[in-house]
C-alpha cells in the first residue's frame, strides 16, 4: 500500500500582506501589531500588615510592662526607705509576755480505762512587758488553752479581757483555765497526767494586736503566745475524817483532833505554786486569704 504524502502546512500569512493583496494599490498599509512580552505578576506577601500590626501590639504590651516594673521599683524604694526612718526613729520592738505563777486548784480524773473524764482549774498570773517608748499597744481578748507538754493532752480554755499596753508600761493580768467532765485520751493520759507528782503543761494564748504612734492607729494583727517548760502539781487529797468510836454507854464519840503543828506551812490540801517566771514566744500570725502564717 503506497504511503500517502501530506504537503507541509503552510503558515498563514500576515494581516498586513493579506490587507495589501486585498486592498488596492493606492490604499495604505496597515501597521504591524507591536509583539506583547509576557508579564509575571509582582509577588505581594498577604501577611505584611497583620506582622507590622504585631509588632506594634508586641512593642506596646513591652512598653507597659517596663513603666508597670519601673512603677513597682520605686514604690518599693519609698516603702523601704518609709520604713527605715521609721525604724530609725521609734525603735520598734515585740511586746514580752511571762508567766509569773502557775497553780493547779482542781485534778480529778476517772479511772476509766476507754473514756477518762478529766475535770480540772489552772491558774495562772500572766505578766506583759511594753519595751517600746514611743508605741502603744492595744489588744483584744485573750483566748488561753492549756494542754500536756508531751502528748498535748487538752486541759481546758478560758478568756480574759484585753487591755491597752502603754509605752514603757508593764501589766499583770490573770486567767484561770478549767475543764469540767472532758473525755481525753485513755493513752496520752495515762503517760501524761500523774494523780502525784509534777507534770509538764504548755499555755497558748492568742489575740488581735494593734498599734498606736501618736494619733496614728494601725490595723490590728494576730499574735500567738506560746509558753512551754511550765510543772504544775496537783493538789493532795483532804485528810480522812477523823473515825468515831463507841463510849460505854454507847454513844458515838469523835477521835481526838491531832495537836496543831508548831509550824506555818501551809495545809497539805492547797496546790503547788511555781513562782518560776517562764518566759514565752511571742509570734505574729498572719492571714492571707485562707492560708495562716
Amino acid at each position: 500500500m503506497a504511503e500517502r504524502v501530506y504537503p507541509a502546512a503552510k503558515p498563514n500569512p500576515p494581516p498586513a500582506m493579506a490587507n495589501g493583496a486585498g486592498a488596492g494599490a493606492g490604499a495604505p498599509a496597515a501597521a504591524a501589531p507591536k509583539p506583547q512580552m509576557y508579564q509575571r505578576p509582582i509577588y505581594r506577601p498577604q501577611g505584611a500588615g497583620k506582622s507590622r500590626r504585631g509588632r506594634s501590639c508586641r512593642c506596646s504590651f513591652c512598653c507597659c510592662f517596663c513603666w508597670a516594673l519601673l512603677v513597682i521599683i520605686l514604690l518599693a524604694i519609698v516603702a523601704a526607705a518609709a520604713g527605715g526612718a521609721f525604724y530609725l526613729l521609734y525603735r520598734p520592738q515585740r511586746p514580752s509576755f511571762s508567766v509569773s505563777s502557775v497553780r493547779l486548784t482542781a485534778f480529778n480524773l476517772s479511772s476509766s480505762a476507754t473514756a477518762p473524764v478529766l475535770t480540772d482549774s489552772i491558774s495562772l498570773t500572766v505578766t506583759a512587758k511594753n519595751p517600746n517608748k514611743k508605741l502603744v499597744y492595744f489588744y483584744d481578748d485573750f483566748s488561753f488553752s492549756a494542754a500536756t507538754a508531751a502528748n498535748a493532752v487538752p486541759l481546758g480554755e478560758s478568756a480574759s479581757p484585753g487591755f491597752a499596753h502603754a509605752a514603757g508600761n508593764t501589766t499583770v493580768f490573770t486567767a484561770t483555765v478549767a475543764a469540767a467532765a472532758l473525755t481525753v485520751d485513755p493513752s496520752g493520759a495515762s503517760s501524761d497526767l500523774k494523780k502525784s507528782g509534777a507534770f509538764s503543761v504548755a499555755i497558748d494564748a492568742e489575740t488581735r494586736a494593734g498599734v498606736k504612734v501618736g494619733g496614728l492607729k494601725t490595723k490590728k494583727i494576730g499574735i500567738q503566745v506560746r509558753c512551754e517548760g511550765i510543772k504544775v502539781t496537783p493538789p493532795s487529797p483532804p485528810p480522812p475524817a477523823p473515825k468515831k468510836t463507841k463510849g460505854k454507854n454507847g454513844t458515838a464519840l469523835a477521835a481526838p483532833a491531832p495537836a496543831p503543828a508548831l509550824d506555818t506551812a501551809e495545809p497539805s490540801t492547797t496546790a503547788t505554786v511555781s513562782t518560776a517566771a517562764h518566759a514565752c514566744k511571742v509570734r505574729v500570725r498572719v492571714k492571707i486569704w485562707k492560708w495562716t502564717f
